[in-house]
């Protein structure tokens, strides 16, 4: 069973408050596949230095990081990058819509998210706006890349719960 299928099963029944809910595993699986690992710095497509799982913050050229610590540092980044979730998001939602929320923002920065139009549907109320706003953002430097296609469509398909 993958991590999408892990996330239908536990499909509650209701939305609950922001406050209430922090990443689960999941969130932590679809960044590991889409992020990959890294142990040395590397350019990525845009020219950022970046390690790890995909870890931007004081990276340069030439460093190294071992598994162990990119897992520890990854749920360290990913508490960071949900912050955003719990200050601008006014509605309750699912786990599995936190979750692709927090790879997301983990993926584009918590100032791209607090701009999108993707927070203004979301907390207009409108989820299935806000998750088919998701497919936008695959771009970078201006270009359309398959790897981040992919995962906007990941994203969404966990936001949505697996009703496409």
């Amino acid at each position: 069973m993958n991590w999408f299928d892990e996330v239908i099963k536990r499909k509650p029944d209701k939305r609950i408050p922001v406050k209430d809910l922090t990443h689960s595993q999941s969130a932590v699986d679809i960044i590991k596949e889409f992020e990959g690992y890294r142990s040395k710095a590397y350019l990525d497509a845009v020219g950022i230095p970046t390690i790890g799982y995909g870890f931007v913050k004081g990276v340069s050229l030439g460093d190294t990081i071992t598994k162990e610590d990119a897992v520890k540092r990854l749920e360290d980044e990913i508490s960071e990058h949900t912050a955003a979730i719990h200050q601008r998001v006014k509605v309750p939602l699912y786990q599995h819509e936190y979750d692709a929320l927090a790879s997301f923002i983990f993926n584009v920065g918590k100032g791209a998210f607090a701009r999108s139009t993707l927070l203004k549907k979301l907390n207009q109320g409108d989820y299935k706006g806000a998750a088919d706003e998701l497919l936008r953002w695959d771009k970078a430097g201006g270009k359309s890349l398959r790897g981040l296609t992919r995962r906007r469509e990941a994203e969404r398909k966990m936001f949505l719960g697996g009703d496409l």
